[in-house]
């Protein structure tokens, strides 16, 4: 099978949205030597923390009466959406959307090997104000929400068949 130009896009961004987030969870878990040390200050409003998530997005399903059953599922889940995302992707003419569906495939494979490594996904950046905080998350995450904000974009500017 010859792979065209929007192929190649969509191969290229998803394994780069894959090492990028595989290569800095090795890189603070390992080398930083996140697992065994205490949050590490950046700026009054960014710190580094270890947080292993074995639910989904904000710790939901988190409970340990889930953590039996909840890992495959979300695996299994996060499969099934990327097979469809990447149909998708692969019949659109919009090269942004192919990005779009792209790093959210990404994102959410990465998610799928720390789920398969570690049973858990292994989330870092913690933005906060004082006390107030956004929940932990990682580079997978973040691929995942500009992602979907990119699909969002091209979603509101699709032309409307009124």
């Amino acid at each position: 099978m010859k792979l065209t130009h929007a192929h190649r896009t969509i191969l290229l961004v998803t394994l780069l949205t894959i090492t990028l987030d595989q290569l800095s969870k090795w890189w603070l878990l390992f080398k930083v030597g996140m697992i065994a040390r205490p949050p590490i200050v950046i700026t009054e409003f960014f710190s580094l923390v270890m947080v292993w998530n074995r639910g989904i997005s904000f710790g939901m399903l988190n409970r340990s009466d889930y953590q039996h059953w909840a890992p495959l599922l979300l695996i299994v889940v996060a499969l099934v959406v990327s097979a469809i995302l990447l149909r998708l992707a692969c019949k659109t003419h919009l090269r942004w959307e192919r990005i779009g569906y792209a790093l959210v495939i990404g994102g959410a494979l990465g998610n799928v090997i720390d789920r398969v490594r570690f049973g858990a996904v292994a989330d870092f950046f913690y933005f906060h104000l004082g006390d107030l905080g956004w929940p932990a998350f990682n580079v997978a995450d973040a691929a995942i929400c500009v992602g979907v904000g990119i699909l969002l974009i091209m979603l509101r500017k699709a032309p409307r068949g009124d």
